[in-house]
């Protein structure tokens, strides 16, 4: 049996700027070297500055973005504000430890800007939700590998929001190219404290 984290393919990115944020993904949905979809999204908003990418099998992608759009949900209900990135953090972290025996088949990242602060919050995750902090930029998917040499060589600190766009995408699309399993089309959101801008990029589709 193949990997079930590279069985559909898919990779995200995420990156701190100068009082900005930055997360992108490919938007490719396969069945190993198989093509079934160029619209498959794994980047999900969760009140007004926080973002979840999923990244792995697209069963475990779709079924967690339900349960986290639920858990957010009673959390606005319970305490009648959005969701941090520091708090969707935790919850991401304890949804999938209370999975640890079964455990989904994600590489999770959660990128937003803290509502008080606007300090910019990046971190990653394995499988069974230990949690990666960073303060630059976090991987994820099956071209994790190409996406860390391009962050390294790319990436410099304190960024303005189209900068941060430029490297984000130019380290996205670079990499897509060298994994078979991603790539068709990417979608980048720019996160500042007055908007989020998102944008959809075209890339090769073979």
């Amino acid at each position: 049996m193949s990997d079930p984290f590279s069985l559909n393919g898919g990779s995200a990115v995420a990156m701190v700027g100068k009082d900005c944020v930055a997360i992108a993904s490919d938007l490719r949905l396969g069945n190993q070297s198989l093509g079934l979809s160029n619209n498959f999204e794994k980047i999900f908003q969760f009140g007004d500055k926080t973002f979840l990418g999923l990244t792995g099998l697209a069963t475990d992608v779709i079924t967690l973005s339900e349960v986290f759009r639920f858990k957010h949900n009673l959390y606005k209900l319970r305490e009648e504000r959005d969701i941090e990135p520091k708090t969707l953090a935790n919850l991401v972290s304890s949804t999938l430890y209370e999975k640890r025996f079964g455990p989904y088949f994600v590489s999770p990242l959660v990128a937003g800007l803290d509502p008080k602060s606007n300090v910019p919050f990046i971190c990653g995750f394995d499988s069974i939700g230990c949690i990666d902090f960073a303060k630059d930029f976090i991987v994820g998917g099956t071209a994790s590998d190409q996406l860390y040499g391009l962050c390294e060589s790319l990436y410099e600190p304190s960024l303005e929001p189209e900068d941060l766009f430029e490297t984000i995408s130019q380290v996205l699309l670079n990499a897509v190219d060298r994994d078979a399993l991603s790539g068709w089309g990417a979608v980048v959101y720019i996160v500042t404290k007055d908007k989020i801008i998102r944008r959809v990029l075209k890339t090769r589709q073979d």
